[in-house]
């Protein structure tokens, strides 16, 4: 669900991004959207995540993509309503992207060594 649509859901699990380059700013908050499922919300979550990266990775190291997404990119959360069950596992933004940079840049190591199948 866009963010320009009006949600008619009753109950639910929004995704709220605050924005890591005004760290503490809720007037900087925004709404990514309103799902039905914490599965979609997560999803949503996740991507933006992996957006924020982009194609961007050459010759950088994980650590040095992870310190430019906390200081720059978008710090999605979810918070249910209207009832929505809490889900058991909390997601951490910061945390994922930890992850996934990590995981770029051992895709793009793989790709490019021949000895691990990529190419040079």
């Amino acid at each position: 669900m866009s963010t320009e649509q009006k949600s008619e859901l009753k109950q639910g699990y929004k995704v709220e991004v605050d924005d890591n380059f005004h760290f503490m700013d809720e007037d900087e908050r925004w709404c990514l959207g309103e799902f039905s499922t914490y599965g979609e919300a997560l999803a949503a979550a996740k991507r933006m995540i992996e957006e924020f990266f982009g194609d961007d990775i050459l010759g950088k190291t994980a650590d040095e993509l992870y310190e430019s997404y906390t200081m720059m990119g978008d710090d999605p959360f979810i918070v249910p309503f209207g009832g929505a069950s809490v889900p058991t596992s909390h997601f951490s933004a910061w945390d994922y992207a930890k992850e996934y940079a990590e995981h770029l840049v051992t895709n793009q190591t793989h790709r490019g060594n021949p000895a691990n199948g990529g190419e040079k």
